[in-house]
């Protein structure tokens, strides 16, 4: 990076700046000329200089020019005009200059911004890039979110300082200057005056404002790193609640915002002092203009038209003097804040930009052995990792890595994935160097996985396909307005120094992972799925997601088909009639009474609960029905019996677990609420008080909760509320509410309610597993569990993937490398959230399984159960950073070494 701000700036904008500085250049003539006409029209046409005689006139807008070889020649004669015209055409040319001077000023302010976001973007993705090209261990030692601070915040002055750079100081300048000239042409004294209080300015003001710049680094400093702490708090929130350490966190922040502000305050004070004192000079200058000026008039050694022409150029001197001050403290500011961001990312040594280039060619497969040579690796306080070890790993072999913790098997794998870079020594490839590949060959013949993944903010199906994303790999097919618009947006990148990489392409390697396209890509995640064993997991996410119609037809084309075979299966296992089907003419104990009145599925957020409730034509029907007095009624027994019998029970008691309509917390509120409602009328009650109340009854299925308070005369009230409800409803409702139909998919309802179609009965409590374990069945052999699967994938994981469970994460993580079919894998300890039981048998599927039909990829696999080793052909056991054995199992576990000891 270029350590000086205005050098990098010149060496990117040195063509566009010489152009605008042109325009700038020939906007001081307009500009000069906008000062002396007020002159002429006061001295001309209004006092009368020149128009003495009756009928007098004089010529206007006269262009000639002398030449030395041809004499004078004249362009335009011009036009003679009396008194009156002159006046009119001297004012339309005035007229004109305004608006020619504000054409400049839209042009080269334009001109600036349009340079400015440029640069801005140019110098983000430069920082950017430089963070992709970063060492693996300068990671450790900076914040994140100071990182993306920097990026975000503290570059935004650069871009806008770029148009300014060079433009500003020049057209600022220049006028200020041409303004100064004028005044001297006027009057000597007067302009000795101005250029006197200018120079004061130029002066005093600029060094009054280092201690603004010093404040403003100050402040920077601090808001970065309290980026930094907001940043630790939020991926450490664990770790606080654990520990009870959130006041600790409070008085730290207290602490910070109280040193910003008093750095703040600093700043105003300054900053409004240096402002007064600005104000002060600028206004000072008028006052001796009209006092010296007026009795310089007064003595007649100035003309009214020249006082008047340079108090108006003199209005037109603080604007751009101000200017050209604050232009100069923001070059000091930006380049401070260049400063900072160029100590943060001038790193070395950084990745070869070479290394991370895209191939030309198709990347062909790693046949040589990958040979460790000498290899030293240690931490960041020099304590030794690895300590000179070698070893050679065919392209076939299975190697397993074992060692208790900090053996030095864990670095050794880190090692061979390019995550730390060896102190000494080499891991070499058909005798080239690891580190100096290219990631193109790295990154897709080797694959790398350990307990620590991360997970990008997207799909359960993006976050599995990344490692596929290379480069682009097909045309996106714009239409022709489409089309227009990447080619704008690529000459943009290009003028920016931006890639022109199209993000809209299809990035997906679709035959690296042994599929043809998009259209079959879930038949090469399926088995690897099933490998990690997650597939289960990812059908679970499937059936409590909603289906879009539009994309699974085939799926919503066969509900119908899945639930009659539930049906069957159900009838033939002994579940028998466990789930309870929706019928419109009855009422289904097991779905809550809200379920039962409103018969249907809200396609949220369009519609909920809340909202339901509020809208008229609902408060119509309960109050027509009766049912506000009975759902009431029915609340404040549930409240009741609620409240007598959980008031004494600690908050975490499982009782609380059964309740679905009330929580610990709420057991105060209600028995306020029965205490104030002893009356138990209904009218008694605000419309507050009864929502509370009624929404209890709502949530209420008497098999679960068994206070018996449904009767079968109110079942019936609510099946014929519900008919009713649903017989007239208005079409904005009806628009928002899905009635349940056993004919029909029901878009806004889950996969699961609609394959179910009813309720599960409470009584059984495996029911759920077992009905699970029945529509798995069902979907294969209607071949739809692909589309199920890809429901599942369309999971949205969440920042960092926090959504998945740790399990879920290390599984996916695990199966993501596994799709890359790559010629050596490298796993690092990447099942540890899991028992010992499901990683040996993850560890059995996945080395059977990438070593079958005749493909033999190398495996490198750091071992937390050294008795899985058996079905490695090699054993390397380190200790203490050193290769302590090697060999196979048979011949380990029958020395009396360190192996077999690992295995008793």
């Amino acid at each position: 990076m270029e350590k000086s701000l205005a050098r990098y700036i010149w060496s990117n904008t040195r063509l566009q700046q010489l152009w605008i500085l042109t325009v700038v250049a020939v906007s001081m003539i307009p500009y000069f000329l906008s000062f002396d006409l007020p002159k002429q029209i006061v001295n001309g046409p209004i006092q009368g200089s020149g128009f003495e005689g009756e009928g007098a006139t004089q010529t206007f807008m006269h262009l000639s020019y002398s030449l030395p070889w041809m004499g004078e020649v004249v362009f335009f004669k011009g036009l003679q005009l009396d008194r009156y015209q002159m006046l009119m055409g001297l004012s339309l040319v005035f007229l004109a200059l305004v608006v020619l001077n504000g054409l400049f000023k839209f042009y080269i302010n334009t001109y600036k911004g349009r340079l400015g976001e440029r640069m801005l973007r140019r110098i983000r993705f430069e920082l950017i890039d430089r963070v992709l090209r970063f060492p693996p261990s300068h990671f450790k030692r900076v914040k994140s979110a100071e990182i993306a601070t920097m990026i975000k915040d503290e570059v935004e002055p650069m871009g806008g300082f770029t148009g300014d750079a060079f433009v500003s100081p020049a057209l600022l300048g220049g006028q200020a200057l041409t303004a100064l000239a004028f005044i001297i042409v006027q009057n000597f004294w007067l302009g000795m005056i101005a250029a006197g209080i200018v120079g004061v300015q130029a002066v005093v003001i600029p060094r009054m404002r280092k201690r603004l710049l010093e404040l403003g680094r100050q402040r920077q400093l601090t808001a970065r790193e309290l980026s930094g702490r907001v940043g630790e708090i939020v991926d450490g929130i664990g770790t606080i609640h654990s520990n009870d350490t959130s006041n600790f966190e409070r008085a730290d922040i207290a602490a910070r915002l109280g040193l910003i502000f008093s750095i703040r305050y600093d700043l105003y004070q300054w900053k409004f002092l240096v402002k007064f004192l600005n104000n002060f000079l600028a206004q000072v200058t008028p006052f001796l203009f009209y006092a010296i000026g007026g009795y310089l008039a007064l003595q007649g050694r100035l003309d009214i038209g020249q006082l008047v022409a340079v108090i108006s150029a003199y209005k037109d001197l603080p604007g751009p003097l101000k200017e050209l001050i604050d232009w100069d403290q923001m070059r000091q500011d930006v380049q401070v804040k260049y400063q900072q961001v160029y100590e943060q990312f001038n790193v070395e040594p950084l990745i070869d930009s070479k290394i991370q280039e895209i191939p030309t060619g198709p990347v062909g497969a790693l046949t040589a052995a990958l040979v460790v040579t000498n290899l030293t690796v240690s931490d960041d306080s020099g304590a030794r990792l690895v300590d000179h070890v070698s070893v050679e790993i065919k392209p076939n072999e299975t190697v397993a890595v074992v060692g208790p913790n900090s053996s030095g098997a864990e670095a050794f794998a880190e090692a061979l994935g390019r995550l730390v870079w060896p102190d000494s020594g080499r891991v070499t490839i058909d005798g080239k160097d690891l580190l100096e590949m290219p990631e193109s060959i790295t990154g897709r013949r080797i694959s790398y996985a350990s307990a620590d993944s991360y997970f990008f903010h997207g799909t359960l199906k993006d976050n599995l396909l990344y490692g596929l994303k290379h480069a682009p790999l097909t045309d996106p097919g714009y239409d022709t307005q489409a089309a227009l618009e990447a080619k704008w947006h690529a000459e943009e990148a290009v003028k920016a120094g931006n890639p022109t990489l199209d993000l809209n392409s299809d990035w997906v390697d679709y035959q690296a992972a042994g599929a043809s396209g998009s259209q079959d890509i879930l038949t090469a995640i399926r088995p690897v799925l099933d490998a990690v064993l997650i597939s289960e997991d990812i059908l679970d996410l499937a059936l409590r997601s909603t289906v879009n119609t539009k994309v699974h037809v085939g799926l919503a084309d066969h509900i119908v088909d899945l639930r009659n075979a539930l049906r069957d299966r159900m009838q033939e296992s002994d579940l028998g009639n466990i789930v309870v089907p929706f019928d419109f003419d009855a009422y289904n104990a097991q779905a809550t009474v809200g379920e039962n009145l409103l018969f249907g599925s809200m396609q949220r957020p369009m519609m909920n609960n809340r909202r339901l409730a509020a809208h008229s034509y609902f408060q119509a029907l309960f109050r027509d029905t009766g049912l506000s007095d009975d759902l009431y009624a029915m609340g404040l027994e549930i409240a009741e019996n609620a409240v007598e019998l959980f008031h004494d029970l600690p908050p975490d008691h499982p009782f609380f677990q059964q309740l679905t309509f009330m929580t610990a917390d709420d057991i105060p509120t209600y028995q306020a609420l029965l205490q104030k409602l002893q009356s138990r009328r209904f009218d008694d009650a605000t419309a507050e008080e009864r929502s509370a109340i009624i929404r209890l009854s709502f949530a209420y299925i008497e098999p679960r909760h068994r206070f018996g308070l449904l009767t079968d005369e109110l079942m019936a009230k609510i099946v014929s509320a519900r008919k009713q409800f649903h017989r007239d409803i208005p079409a904005d409702l009806a628009a928002v509410i899905e009635r349940y139909d056993p004919e029909r998919f029901i878009s806004s309802a889950s996969l699961m309610d609609n394959v179910l179609f009813g309720r599960i009965a409470y009584q059984q409590a495996d029911a759920s597993e077992r009905i699970r374990a029945i529509m798995g069945d069902l979907f294969d052999s209607l071949e739809l569990f692909d589309d199920v699967l890809s429901i599942g994938l369309e999971f949205d994981v969440g920042s960092g993937g926090k959504r998945l469970t740790m399990v879920q994460r290390q599984k996916v993580n695990l199966a993501r490398a596994l799709l890359k079919r790559s010629d050596y894998f490298v796993f690092n300890r990447p099942l540890t959230a899991l028992d010992q039981r499901v990683q040996d048998q993850i560890t059995h599927n996945i080395v059977e399984g990438l070593h079958r039909e005749g493909e033999r990829p190398a495996i490198i696999w750091v071992l937390s159960n050294a008795k899985l080793a058996e079905i490695f052909d090699r054993i390397l056991l380190f200790d203490r950073g050193n290769l302590a054995e090697a060999g196979n199992f048979p011949e380990l576990s029958e020395q009396n070494g360190m192996f077999k000891e690992l295995l008793s």
